[in-house]
């Protein structure tokens, strides 16, 4: 396909003007502003649209838009013990292909093509993903609280075993199996450690909540005299490529290892804000060369699984935070948001418009009324758009929704056989 005439965000993360971009098979093939003499097949018209890379979501609970908006109101411990971890106990496989096939849906028809997820019944999560030409970064969060318990005893381990050894890579690379720990506070040293090592024999990635709220980060260091980073870092877990979510209450010396390990931080504000869990110090993170990447977490806390909205708050956030609007930039924000995900997933041939990267691409209209006048377009993506203003959402070369139409799920019945699986599992708690 080739998107013609259309104003672009290019590798830079700067505008270009009337620019033509070739989609061969599944990667961006030519880049100019002039139209090319090769046969890129369908046209897409572009006058009035900006033609971007799409998002990467650094870190969600996908198949969670099953409890939308369920448990609101509580702490975050309250919240986990009292809501969701009951209502977690009834999910069926079904439940969550489901699920994830909603969270897709409503992730591609915001401009998002990637997430790096932490769930159970991993196969169906794939069999989602593979069927809606999605991509995802997968991992089962490890939980433990029985310290006889070895690595190999435990089911979460052996489901990622299986999910790696049948699915990563599939898809062309569309599915990467990733290792994930829930969080020091659902796990102890001894299986942390040997999962650390066994990531590392494989070269997959590790995922893991990290200094989320204030009670987690002090009471990791009650527990083992370390805060949560320096405890993930002696057990090795920081030896893989590490995607670590939230990040609030890092300290002077959890950046200092972040930079030092190549750690990514995937701050998910909205989240932290519904949850009164705090402010992630991505000034610090950013002046410390720690790669950052913008992330929703699950539609449980959030409420939704909108990475436009999510750039807005987390420019905001730190504006407040360091009293200073200089702070962030909407070039950081949207960089963060794209690119950011793109690098902690190890995808390194996305996250931006240039020849040779996959395409994975989003178009948004920009002659909305809210969209106009434009002094920086930059500045209005950030600061003024919404997840509908997205017109197309490509990934890998293919369409996944355009116009009003998903090209890949049956909306209609995903949203039923989701809001049945709701309604079943209330009426068994």
């Amino acid at each position: 396909m080739l998107f013609k005439n259309f104003t672009v965000i290019d590798e830079n993360f700067e505008i270009k003007e009337n620019m033509c971009v070739g989609v061969e098979g599944s990667t961006i093939d030519y880049i100019g502003n002039k139209e090319p003499e090769k046969n890129y097949g369908e046209i897409i018209e572009g006058r009035g649209r900006l033609l971007m890379p799409a998002f990467y979501n650094a870190h969600a609970h996908t198949p969670m838009t099953l409890l939308r908006g369920y448990g609101g109101g509580l702490n975050l411990n309250d919240w986990l013990t009292k809501k969701i971890f009951p209502f977690e106990a009834h999910l069926t496989g079904e439940d969550v292909y489901w699920g994830t096939l909603l969270g897709i849906a409503e992730m591609v028809r915001t401009g998002t093509v990637s997430a790096t997820d932490m769930y159970m019944h991993g196969e169906k999560m794939v069999e989602a993903v593979m069927e809606s030409g999605f991509k995802t970064n997968l991992g089962v969060g490890l939980v433990c609280f029985d310290r006889t318990k070895r690595l190999k005893d435990l089911d979460d381990y052996k489901n990622s075993k299986y999910l790696y050894e049948n699915y990563h890579g599939a898809g062309g690379g569309r599915v990467k199996i990733d290792m994930s720990v829930h969080g020091e506070y659902t796990s102890f040293p001894g299986v942390v450690e040997e999962f650390a090592d066994y990531s590392r024999s494989l070269g997959t990635n590790m995922h893991v909540h990290l200094s989320e709220t204030y009670k987690e980060h002090e009471e990791c260091k009650a527990r083992h005299g370390k805060t949560p980073a320096a405890y993930f870092n002696n057990l090795g877990m920081f030896d893989s490529p590490t995607t670590a979510a939230h990040c609030v209450w890092l300290e002077e010396e959890d950046f200092d290892i972040f930079a030092e390990k190549g750690v990514t931080a995937a701050t998910c504000p909205v989240s932290n804000l519904k949850l009164a869990s705090g402010i992630c110090d991505v000034k610090k993170l950013y002046e410390k060369g720690i790669n950052v990447a913008v992330a929703t977490d699950g539609t449980a806390s959030n409420n939704n699984l909108d990475m436009i909205e999510e750039m807005k708050f987390f420019a905001l956030m730190q504006k407040v935070k360091h009293m200073d609007p200089t702070v962030i930039s909407p070039r950081q924000a949207v960089e963060a948001a794209s690119l950011g995900g793109a690098r902690a997933q190890g995808r390194k041939d996305c996250g931006v418009i240039k020849k040779g990267a996959k395409a994975d691409l989003t178009v948004i209209n920009t002659n909305l009324p809210h969209l106009r006048p434009v002094h920086s377009l930059l500045d209005n993506i950030v600061y003024s758009a919404k997840g509908g203003d997205v017109d197309m959402t490509v990934c890998d070369g293919k369409i996944l929704y355009s116009g009003g139409e998903y090209y890949t799920i049956d909306i209609e019945k995903a949203v039923y056989e989701t809001e049945k699986s709701a309604r079943r599992i209330l009426s068994e708690l």
